[in-house]
């Protein structure tokens, strides 16, 4: 899969890009990732690619033609005519496991940063396919939400985690949120221990202890999860039974 992200600030991707397990990906080019710097898409000495809002008010737009010029130059090195184009803004879709899971699956998109008041409205009418939020708050631009999706769409790919197992238990993954861990030493000096049943081996323990916890997480923290996993039929009758008893 291919993602061209259109940004005006390139040099905030490369150490993510370079670092950490997702980098597999990266470097392997499961995903591949193309910077597209906008200031390379402007056509006056100044290199200008945003300016005054019409109607007045604070901040600056980001101009029509530089973003035109910029997308149609993506899609022509895509070899697409009609590629997906996301937008990050709070009015967009809050991004959620289910949505980064079929863009794992997908053939990838451009992704478009917005940066100052926003992006001249024709731009987003004519070439937005899709709009996505981090969550109900603002940012400076929309590199980080684009980060964001990189890495959890990397870290989908075959051979990029260590344990191919590990996303499967992330939380989000079927829905509810991931249960408690626990690592060296079975005991700390203040006396805080590992649970009893993750040191068993009884691996069916095991398997209800975390998914116990998970539902217990999940409910306290999350209940509107409950519900949808409830109505999308992924609690099981032990799963309603623990639940009842909360």
């Amino acid at each position: 899969m291919r993602f061209d992200v259109l940004t005006i600030f390139p040099e905030l991707f490369a150490p993510h890009l370079t670092q950490g397990v997702t980098r597999r990906a990266f470097e392997s080019r499961q995903v591949d990732v193309r910077l597209w710097p906008l200031r390379d898409f402007a056509e006056d000495n100044y290199r200008r690619i945003d300016d005054r809002p019409y109607g007045g008010g604070p901040g600056m737009v980001m101009l029509v033609e530089p973003l035109e010029r910029a997308l149609a130059a993506a899609a022509a090195d895509r070899g697409d005519a009609a590629p997906a184009v996301i937008h990050f803004t709070p009015t967009g879709r809050r991004m959620d496991q289910a949505l980064v899971q079929t863009l794992a699956a997908g053939p990838g998109a451009i992704l478009l940063c917005g940066r100052y008041e926003g992006i001249d409205q024709r731009v987003l009418d004519r070439h937005v396919t899709q709009e996505i939020s981090l969550g109900d708050f603002v940012l400076s631009g929309g590199e980080l939400p684009a980060l964001a999706l990189l890495d959890a769409v990397a870290r989908l790919q075959d051979g990029v985690l260590g344990d191919a197992q590990s996303h499967q238990q992330d939380s989000f993954s079927d829905g509810l949120l991931d249960c408690p861990h626990y690592s060296r030493p079975e005991v700390l000096p203040d006396g805080r221990e590992v649970p009893a049943v993750l040191l068993s081996g009884h691996h069916a323990d095991i398997r209800r202890w975390r998914r116990e916890r998970s539902l217990a997480l999940t409910a306290a923290r999350r209940p509107e999860l409950i519900e949808a996993a409830r109505a999308a039929g992924r609690l099981s009758k032990a799963d309603e039974a623990f639940l009842a008893k909360l």
